[in-house]
């Protein structure tokens, strides 16, 4: 198991470019099930959960052909199988987007239930069930096996969300791509990556409207053939190095983005006195002065995202005054708040919300990453802490973040990653 080590206090100075959303890819990759050709997948970023999902796709018999380390073709012409139920569909959440592309390609999908980042309880799938249900598909769950069929192909239908679920849209959108008619999926989720899903399936020739908005209109097509497709930058990624500049000072342009997806994010860190310049494609982040309390409420897109909530968090623990940090995703997305409290802040949990007293100081400290944007902050609170942080469990923050440790170091941070075999070596050492 690896491990980080952070020797804290280094303001942050410099240039970071930003990989291909986490979110985007890990939802074109399973719609390349549906594709009768070769898709050319470019600007993947290099994280765990790309390569997992790769080798579920070949496991079911895609042909996969690495480009270059960010660019695969993925044919899946000859792909027979429905079945999904491989040990390594637990490890992430997105593989239930297999769902959708297998009950629209083939009409049935038995797929392993997803894992993925222990937070909230469990990840319900109600609204993919109900939304399936509704085009005419039968579903069981047995065994941690959803089992989804239809006589033939799905119909297409309206659908109404009970709830906005990034997830549940997605799904249903994959599903309808191959759907025989019209389905109208309302209350949809509005976030970027599902835009990039419905431009790289119209790419390939689905017909696809209304992605960003709260009404997704696809009428079904036939066939869909190959082409080219490069993702977008990653959101969460870039809105985690501006935290990061925010929480330990200093001055770094953020690459390669689109600065319109990261306004909620912007705004927040301008309440708390950082400066934030916005250029066509990259934003200058600054930090000369001390942070400002602010309030924080996550919101379906385009409000502040659930994913960018722990990391705001560990900025805000260092701001002068009292913070909030409200949940409206999740009903529970706090665990990192007691490694957090190992660091010296002080933080307090009331239902979804979380009220932060500023301290002048985080203090470096053993502790453990719970899932992966948990990881994010507490990455970022060991670069704003006075002393040696160790990180465990960072699988989950590899899960998501291309090469964090190389680019951090890049921007001036202490930051190595060691395996247990070193630390051992490196206690006795100190001892």
């Amino acid at each position: 198991m690896t491990k980080y080590v952070i020797n804290g206090g280094n303001p942050l100075y410099g240039e970071v470019e930003i990989s291909g959303a986490k979110n985007a890819a890990v939802a074109i990759i399973p719609a390349a099930l549906m594709v009768d050709g070769v898709c050319r997948i470019e600007n993947l970023p290099e994280i765990s959960d790309v390569k997992t999902l790769l080798g579920i796709l070949k496991e079911m018999g895609a042909k996969i052909r690495a480009v270059d380390k960010r660019t695969v073709d993925i044919d899946c012409t000859r792909v027979g199988t429905t079945l999904a139920t491989f040990d390594t569909m637990r490890r992430i959440r997105a593989s239930y987007y297999l769902i959708g592309a297998l009950l629209g390609r083939f009409g049935r999908a038995d797929v392993a239930m997803p894992g993925g980042c222990n937070f909230g309880g469990f990840r319900p799938i109600d609204q993919h069930i109900k939304g399936f249900t509704a085009m005419g598909a039968n579903i069981s769950i047995k065994n941690g096996i959803v089992t989804a069929v239809t006589g033939d192909t799905l119909r297409g239908t309206t659908i109404y969300l009970d709830v906005v679920s990034v997830g549940a849209t997605i799904n249903l959108m994959l599903g309808a791509a191959l759907a025989s008619g019209r389905t109208i999926i309302e209350n949809a989720a509005r976030e970027p990556h599902i835009v990039d899903l419905a431009n790289f399936l119209n790419s390939m020739g689905a017909d696809i409207r209304g992605a960003g908005t709260n009404e997704i209109r696809v009428r079904g097509v036939k066939r869909m053939t190959g082409g080219f497709y490069s993702v977008i930058p990653d959101q969460i990624e870039a809105g985690t190095y501006m935290a990061a500049a925010a929480a330990t000072g200093g001055r770094v342009v953020v690459k390669d983005i689109i600065p319109r997806h990261l306004e909620s994010i912007s705004v927040k860190l301008r309440e708390m006195g950082v400066t934030v310049v916005e250029l066509e494609d990259s934003i200058i982040v600054q930090r000369d002065a001390p942070l400002l309390r602010t309030h924080v409420k996550t919101m379906p897109y385009p409000g502040f995202p659930t994913d960018m909530q722990p990391q705001i968090s560990a900025v805000l623990c260092q701001a002068e005054g009292t913070s909030t940090v409200t949940e409206g995703v999740w009903d529970n997305r706090f665990k990192y708040v007691d490694e957090l409290s190992k660091m010296g802040a002080t933080v307090r949990i009331h239902g979804r919300t979380a009220i932060i007293e500023g301290v002048r100081a985080l203090s470096g400290a053993p502790i453990k990453a719970s899932d992966l944007r948990a990881g994010a902050a507490l990455v970022i609170a060991g670069l704003s802490a006075k002393g040696r942080t160790v990180i465990d469990g960072v699988d989950y923050i590899e899960r998501g973040y291309e090469k964090m440790v190389s680019k951090l170091s890049l921007l001036g941070a202490d930051i190595r990653a060691i395996s247990d075999r070193q630390d051992f070596l490196f206690i006795r050492k100190s001892g």
